[in-house]
């Protein structure tokens, strides 16, 4: 499933970096919606945000095979069901700005899969590479 690739794939970035960034802004939904690019890597994906909800879509993962299903969104925070090489878990994204998200794992299951391991305690940071329109192309 699509969900697992997501999943690992984001678990693997977050056990491959550092400490809690955390930031207070004002945050519309259309700030979610665009090309995000996990730092140092070229894991990308297509977001799109309406009423409240948040689609992804695959751009490049890296050859990983994974789902997610529709987020929900609350302010600045986004939280998203992913699945991967069975692990499943709740990734949880903190918009700090039109530009810049934290994402983190919320929750991870089972608890003794590596990647569910590894992922404790990390963040990965992504930056958005372009706007709406090119997400929406790629749909």
């Amino acid at each position: 499933m699509q969900r697992r690739g997501l999943m690992a794939l984001l678990l693997t970035i977050l056990s491959a970096t550092q400490g809690p960034v955390t930031a207070q802004t004002q945050i519309a939904n259309a700030d979610w919606e665009g090309e995000w690019l996990a730092e140092g890597t070229l894991f990308r994906i297509g977001v799109t945000a309406d009423n409240g909800l948040l689609k992804i879509t695959q751009i490049e993962s890296m050859g990983q095979i994974w789902s997610s299903g529709d987020g929900k969104i609350d302010g600045n925070i986004a939280r998203v069901e992913v699945e991967y090489a069975g692990a499943a878990g709740v990734i949880r994204a903190e918009l700090l700005d039109a530009k810049t998200a934290v994402l983190s794992a919320a929750s991870c299951q089972p608890e003794f899969m590596v990647v569910c391991a590894l992922s404790q305690g990390r963040q990965a940071i992504f930056r958005k590479v372009a706007g709406q329109a090119a997400s929406d192309s790629n749909n």
